[in-house]
């Protein structure tokens, strides 16, 4: 069983803290690896180390910046199978469909860095002054800055967070979940192997308490969390306490809204995909599906048609589609909504119960008959569930897909025009229409409500990584008295 250190100011560390965590293999129940958890003192030693490095790191060119982050994308990409195993030992992502993911990030990590290279971080602005007045607005990097990723996309929410970050010039911390630690250890190695400065990039392991630690570190200025509401609520009050910044990326319950026009079959295909991939656990999974009744019975058909397509089994099995979910208590969780919506009156149409067989698997489940009093119509499930409720018309659809305190994403199929215009206003970050996910890496949003703070994506998370000053010049100097 391998033993996973923190990686601190270019070099890897027997952590301080005595607590130790298994991280264990969902699919099979055996633990693969395991850790000493990281205390107060780990993470004073990460956030100095990083300090250190920060104005050396900030002071070279935007370019050079960005050609550090280059090679370790490069490298990434050279071991793009091996990150996506890991991250099946770990969470139990299907290595294809985890490799497709993996390559996603690494891409996108590179193509945000590049954003750095037409980023304003210096520009004059011209106002109504005397001729020969300058005003310039310089955006200086934060300093030290934390990443505290989930367990879903161990290596995509690393990625997505750190180009910004590290091409602005700040230097990083990242704590990892600690049921999935095994692919971000290897990020770091890739990371020491392709160059980039000892404690630029610092990684401390460990639970919620880390993170708690290193949220309340008075020398991280902004800390980027992906997460749960709860954890996310301590973190924006632990930041805000000591006036440092944080993005919050939290829960969702995303709704599906599907209009009469749409071929029903199709849709439900692709319903399928947006709800079961991943075994149900992405933050914008498709959670809540509002269907217009005049298709309603073609769809539901489809669904559990394509359903009955995702297999169970190891994500390590090249014919598996759905892997299993992270522990035994998500599968308990997913159980639990499914029980209570049965209890209060849903009709199970297809899965519905834990396999008789080792590890942590649910299969994917459609119900109908759902309706708001029921846990999987309002709380998170992030499990391989899809609720349907039949509406009479768009309007309803879009008027129930509204109303749930999470406002993360939304999807939309329909072919009307003045439709698409009215899911424009849903409560959320992000609408798609005809379409789940996409979007090229210029887009940028704002989670609603109970979804998160802070907007991020293009300039959007350079603001946000950067402190903006303004340097004003007089026309002309005092004159010198003689």
């Amino acid at each position: 069983m391998e033993t996973l250190q923190n990686h601190i100011g270019g070099r890897w560390e027997e952590p301080v803290g005595e607590d130790v965590v298994a991280v264990v293999n969902p699919a099979t129940e055996e633990a693969v690896a395991n850790f000493r958890a990281g205390n107060a003192e780990d993470v004073d030693h990460a956030v100095a180390a990083a300090g250190a490095a920060q104005r050396e790191w900030a002071a070279l060119t935007v370019a050079r910046r960005v050609e550090g982050i280059h090679a370790w994308a490069d490298a990434m990409a050279a071991h793009t199978a091996e990150l996506a195993e890991l991250e099946c030992r770990e969470m139990g992502k299907p290595v294809g469909i985890g490799r497709s993911f993996v390559e996603g990030a690494v891409a996108g990590m590179k193509a945000a860095a590049d954003q750095a290279l037409t980023y304003p971080f210096s520009e004059t602005v011209t106002g109504p002054g005397p001729a020969g007045e300058r005003t310039d607005i310089v955006r200086h990097p934060l300093g030290v800055t934390a990443v505290i990723t989930p367990w879903n996309f161990p290596v995509a929410m690393v990625l997505g967070a750190l180009g910004p970050l590290l091409a602005a010039g700040n230097t990083v911390v990242v704590k990892p979940s600690e049921r999935s630690p095994l692919s971000t250890v290897r990020l770091f190695e890739l990371a020491a192997s392709s160059g980039l400065p000892p404690g630029v990039l610092n990684l401390v392991l460990g639970d919620g308490r880390t993170g708690a630690a290193l949220a309340e570190h008075e020398d991280v200025r902004l800390v980027h969390f992906t997460g749960s509401v709860g954890a996310g609520r301590a973190v924006g009050a632990a930041t805000g306490q000591r006036l440092n910044r944080c993005v919050l990326e939290l829960g969702g319950k995303d709704p599906v809204v599907i209009d009469a026009g749409v071929d029903p079959v199709a849709t439900a295909q692709a319903v399928a995909f947006g709800a079961f991939i991943n075994t149900g656990q992405i933050c914008t999974s498709m959670e809540r599906i509002y269907v217009h009744e005049r298709i309603a019975d073609a769809f539901v058909e489809a669904l559990v048609a394509a359903a009955r397509t995702f297999t169970i089994g190891d994500g390590l099995d090249p014919a598996t589609v759905l892997g299993p979910l992270v522990d035994a208590r998500q599968r308990d969780t997913v159980r639990r909504h499914v029980e209570d919506a049965v209890a209060k009156g849903a009709t199970v149409r297809t899965g519905g119960a834990v396999p008789e067989r080792r590890g942590y698997f649910y299969p994917a489940t459609v119900l109908t008959g759902v309706d708001d009093t029921m846990l999987v119509m309002t709380e998170e499930t992030f499990g391989p569930v899809a609720p349907i409720s039949v509406v009479a018309d768009f309007e309803e659809g879009l008027t129930r897909a509204a109303a749930s305190r999470y406002g993360l994403a939304a999807t939309v199929y329909t072919d009307d025009p003045e439709h698409i215009a009215a899911a424009a206003h849903l409560p959320v970050g992000v609408v798609w229409v005809n379409q789940w996910q996409g979007g090229g890496p210029e887009r940028l949003y704002e989670p609603a409500r109970d979804s998160g703070m802070g907007a991020t994506g293009a300039r959007a998370a350079y603001d946000a990584a950067t402190r903006p000053a303004t340097v004003h010049i007089a026309a002309t100097a005092p004159a010198v008295a003689r």
